[in-house]
């Protein structure tokens, strides 16, 4: 990305401008409060392939002098299944920045495993791009409109 990491670390951590760049999230039901932390809960409202529902995620790491980022997130439908997210932006040369996320699901339940899951993990190879690409374009306009 053509912005300074820093930028692209603040810009991916501010919940309240997910749908802003993530291509599945519709809305923020319930922001994270402020400073961003670990244990910190935030809730929104995913849509994927015309289904909605609300999912919570909670900070696990949150270091900006590192830039690294993890949370977990659940939906708030009451399966067990969750999936743990890491992000890391590291600085490249002249202002620049390279975003790295992964992610791990564990769906819990048999058919959560057997369909759901591997359509999703198919769907996210996907979708992280696309919302790669977009969180870029959005790091660029912040810094443009600076």
């Amino acid at each position: 990305m053509s912005t300074p990491a820093d930028e692209v670390f603040a810009l991916l951590t501010d919940t309240s401008r997910l749908p802003e760049w993530n291509t599945r999230i519709r809305r923020v039901l319930e922001p994270a409060r402020r400073p961003l932390a670990p244990g910190a809960e935030w809730v929104v409202q995913m849509q994927v392939s015309g289904v909605r529902w609300p999912s919570r995620s909670t900070a696990v790491t949150y270091d900006p002098a590192q830039r690294v980022f993890e949370h977990t997130s659940r939906s708030d439908d009451g399966n067990p299944a969750s999936a743990l997210w890491c992000w890391r932006v590291t600085p490249t040369p002249g202002q620049r920045s390279r975003v790295e996320v992964s992610w791990h699901v564990a769906p819990r339940t048999f058919w959560r495993r057997a369909l759901f899951g591997k359509l999703r993990r198919h769907q996210m190879g996907d979708e992280v791009p696309v919302s790669l690409r977009a969180l870029g374009a959005l790091a660029q306009d912040s810094v443009t409109a600076s």
